[in-house]
C-alpha cells in the first residue's frame, strides 16, 4: 500500500482468499472425459467428468438376468403349489368318504390311517413350497437392492459440479484413474472473496460480526475501496504472521478476522487488502 498520513492508516491488514471446495469422485474408475479447464466457470449440477462404467453396466445386466431366473422359479413354484392344492382337495374328499365308511364298519383302520397320511404329506409339501416361494421373494428383493446400488454407482460415474464457481486447479486428466476421496479439481465462487486480516486484542472491542467495514485495495486507478462485512472473529490469539503489518508493530499476538467482500472481478486471490472499521460514508 502507498504511504499515507497516520490518520489515514488502516486498522488491519491481510490478504484476499476464497472459500475453496475440493471435488472428488465418489466411485473409482478411469476418467474417459474431463473437458473443463482451469479458470472456467462451472454451473451447479454440470457434468464435469465421466468415468468408465463398463463393469458396472455388465454387473447390472447380470443382476437383471438373475431377476428373470427368480421370476421363472417363482412361476414354477406357483404352479406346483396349485397342483398340490388340487391333489389335497381330492384326497380330502376321499378322506371324508373313508371316514364315513369307517363309522359304518365298511373301511379298515389301515385305510383311514393311509388317507390321513396322504393328507398330512400334501399339507407338508404345500407348506414347503410356500416357504420356497418366500425364500425366492426374499432373494428377489435382495437382487433389486443390488440393482439400485449399481444404478447409484452408475449415476456417480458422472461427476457433477456441486456449486457454481470457477475451477481454480485441475488435479486429474483424461485417462487417469479417479479414486474416491482424492480431489479431481478445486472450485471456488469468486463473486465473494474473504479478506483474512489480523487485529490486536485492544482492537477487538471496535468490531463485531455482522458489522460493515471499509476494505481498501490497490487498483490500476489507485487506491480503491469497497464495503465488506465481518463474518468471523477468531476466539484465540496467534503469533503475528510475517506478511502482516499490524497497527501496533510490537504486538506479538493478534486475532484473525474474516471479512466477506463482493468481487466485481478486480479482486484476486492473494492480493493484499486493508480494513477501516468505519463503514463507507454514504
Amino acid at each position: 500500500m502507498a504511504c499515507r498520513p497516520d490518520n489515514d492508516r488502516a486498522d488491519a491488514y491481510g490478504n484476499f482468499e476464497s472459500i475453496d471446495v475440493l471435488v472428488s469422485a465418489e466411485v473409482q474408475g478411469k476418467i474417459i472425459r474431463f473437458e473443463p479447464v482451469e479458470g472456467e466457470r462451472l454451473l451447479v449440477d454440470q457434468v464435469v467428468a465421466i468415468l468408465d462404467s463398463t463393469q458396472l453396466y455388465l454387473k447390472k445386466k447380470q443382476l437383471l438376468t438373475g431377476i428373470a431366473s427368480l421370476r421363472a422359479r417363482l412361476g414354477t413354484l406357483d404352479a406346483q403349489v396349485e397342483a398340490q392344492k388340487v391333489q389335497l382337495a381330492n384326497v380330502r374328499r376321499e378322506q371324508r368318504r373313508i371316514d364315513n365308511l369307517f363309522e359304518k364298519g365298511a373301511a379298515t383302520s389301515r385305510q383311514r390311517d393311509d388317507i390321513n397320511g396322504q393328507v398330512a404329506l400334501l399339507e407338508a409339501q404345500i407348506t414347503a413350497s410356500e416357504s420356497q416361494k418366500a425364500s425366492v421373494r426374499t432373494e428377489w428383493s435382495s437382487v433389486e437392492v443390488q440393482i439400485q446400488q449399481v444404478e447409484e454407482q452408475l449415476h456417480k460415474c458422472r461427476v457433477r459440479n456441486p456449486r457454481e464457481g470457477t475451477m481454480l486447479s485441475k488435479y486429474r486428466e483424461e485417462g487417469e484413474i479417479a479414486i474416491p476421496g482424492q480431489a479431481l479439481y478445486k472450485l471456488a465462487n469468486l463473486d465473494d472473496l474473504i479478506l483474512r486480516a489480523y487485529v490486536t486484542g485492544n482492537q477487538l472491542s471496535q468490531i463485531k460480526t455482522g458489522e460493515p467495514v471499509t476494505v481498501r485495495y490497490d487498483s490500476p486507478e489507485g487506491l480503491a475501496q469497497v464495503s465488506g462485512e465481518v463474518t468471523w472473529i477468531s476466539p484465540q490469539a496467534e503469533f503475528t504472521p510475517k506478511i502482516i503489518q499490524t497497527r501496533e508493530e510490537r504486538t506479538s499476538l493478534v486475532y484473525a478476522i474474516k471479512i466477506r467482500v463482493p468481487n466485481d472481478g478486480k479482486l484476486k486471490i492473494g492480493m493484499p487488502g486493508e480494513v477501516l472499521f468505519q463503514p463507507i460514508s454514504q
